[in-house]
């Protein structure tokens, strides 16, 4: 026993055994801190199942932690090692962008599930650069770069452990270092996966094909994937493949949020009684709010989650009426959902380009103006390392009624967006937020519905979705109703994240350019 473990809960020092158990089978020994060649063999899986606030992510970091000072390496997804051909690896995954920020918010460096299976290709005289700043040695010289810009990778590096960001420091736009992308043709090592919920049985089947050695953490109450019947990639292995944390710990027990997202697990508690707990809840703690209006000022940045599509939609418009939004255009600061990307077979490489760089579906990004092309649009993507995009897009506004949605402006073909001030709850799926608001009158219309899911009411299970989406504060909306905004729309919140944008006519082709 470490002297990690006597923090954990006994369910937390079962997974953490059993996990042990598996990577020492496999060559990794975090107790004596031995490393052996990887084996040959089948994919080993296991499972680490709990509600919120059972510890996985605490569980997640302290393996992360052990293994790195083994001598692991972390592959990230920006840059990898190549000169030791014996080294053992762990890459450390979620489904989107901002899942993949909330792990590294706790210095885990997290990437997304894309990231790793396509590559960047990098300029062989910034690859120098970025093989020094991994592996150490000599010191390289380029001719593009001061002594300065270098010094400013180097304190980039030594504080984040991103090349592209290191890269970015000394001044080069990622253009300049990364020539292209590419799926990846080697296997890998260990992988962590975050939110294994989301995971559907294609994305599982594909990191079961990359990664030796997988470890799912998941949580059994959330929504399933669409068109999984309601079960969970996690929930097909074997039970001895599969270890639950049952315990919620003190921080939690402490946290009206999650008591209330656990007495969802009550059979007896239906939804008047449960809006009876919310209600008591907003009585004794400021962490819970009730409220009959959708406050428009937070939508920018949190989207209100909603069961029904048109719910959303409605939602939506009556944020961009509150802010005056003309119907051809989009202000700056408006909130976005990529939708996907339209692009035909043959632009196989800009789709990379384009899901590589943050914009896969589901991503929430803020619009920050139009690019010097039509078509094109500035974006910060959010949760994304280097969030700041140049990319041609395809703006969707839907309006209720209407089969069609709306498209202000468009490039030929592009990154899809759908407007973001409101989301469905099954896409809120694996985001968090500080403040969330969670608009009851669509899960009381689910609860009388009567409709189920994998032996569950849905607007239980929908409700503990979108009351685990918040951090630190749940708004629970009772009517269909929204405030006015207190303030304009504005992207000044984002300037401490990200630099001022310098297209050059470089930064304007069809697939979009990270600046």
């Amino acid at each position: 026993m470490t002297d990690d473990r006597k923090t954990y809960s006994a369910d937390q020092a079962e997974a953490h055994d059993a996990i042990t158990d598996l990577l020492r089978s496999a060559g990794v020994d975090i107790i004596s801190g031995e490393l052996l060649p990887a084996a040959e063999g089948d994919a080993a899986t296991i499972a680490v199942i709990g509600k919120a606030g059972s510890g996985k992510t605490l569980l997640l970091a302290e393996l992360y932690a052990a293994l790195a000072e083994a001598g692991v390496e972390v592959v990230s997804g920006d840059y990898e090692n190549r000169r030791r051909k014996d080294r053992r690896s762990l890459a450390v995954l979620a489904p989107t962008n901002k899942a993949a920020s909330v792990l590294r918010m706790r210095g885990v460096p997290a990437t997304t599930i894309h990231r790793i299976i396509y590559t960047p290709v990098y300029d062989p005289e910034y690859e120098r650069i970025a093989d020094w700043l991994a592996n150490g040695g000599e010191r390289p010289e380029i001719e593009t770069l001061t002594d300065e810009a270098l010094d400013r990778a180097v304190a980039f590096y030594q504080a984040h452990k991103s090349i592209p960001g290191a890269l970015a420091a000394a001044g080069l736009r990622g253009s300049d270092f990364i020539t292209g992308w590419k799926r990846r043709d080697d296997p890998l090592d260990i992988g962590f996966v975050d939110e294994a919920s989301m995971l559907d049985d294609a994305q599982f089947e594909d990191l079961r094909e990359i990664f030796s050695t997988l470890v799912l953490f998941g949580d059994p109450a959330q929504l399933a994937p669409v068109n999984q019947s309601g079960r969970m990639v996690f929930e097909k292995l074997p039970d001895s493949r599969q270890h639950r944390l049952s315990r919620i710990h003190r921080q939690a027990e402490d946290n009206p949020i999650l008591d209330l997202a656990h007495a969802l697990g009550d059979a007896d508690v239906g939804f008047d009684e449960f809006e009876r707990r919310v209600e008591a809840a907003a009585a004794r703690d400021p962490r819970v709010v009730v409220a009959e209006r959708v406050e428009s000022d937070l939508m920018a940045r949190s989207p209100v989650l909603v069961w029904r599509n048109a719910t959303r939609i409605r939602l939506i418009q009556a944020f961009r009426r509150a802010y005056d939004a003309p119907a051809d255009a989009l202000l700056p600061g408006e909130p976005l959902i990529c939708d996907g990307i339209e692009l035909p077979l043959r632009h196989r490489a800009k789709r990379i380009d384009l899901e590589t760089r943050g914009l896969i579906k589901g991503a929430q990004v803020v619009y920050l103006g139009p690019g010097r092309k039509p078509g094109f649009s500035r974006l910060h993507v959010m949760g994304a390392p280097q969030p700041q995009v140049s990319a041609a897009s395809i703006i969707k506004i839907e309006h209720p009624d209407e089969e069609e949605p709306f498209i202000p402006f468009a490039a030929h073909m592009g990154a899809t967006f759908l407007h973001g001030a409101a989301v469905t709850i099954h896409k809120a799926q694996g985001s968090q937020w500080e403040d969330v608001q969670v608009f009851a009158p669509d899960l009381f219309a689910a609860n009388r519905a009567g409709r189920t899911e994998a032996g569950l009411p849905l607007w239980k299970r929908l409700a503990y979705v979108a009351i685990t989406r918040a951090s630190e504060r749940l708004i629970w909306v009772t009517r269909n109703r929204l405030a006015r905004p207190g303030s304009a729309l504005t992207t000044r919140d984002l300037e401490g994240i990200i630099e001022p944008l310098k297209l050059t006519p470089e930064d304007q082709g069809a697939t979009g350019q990270l600046i």
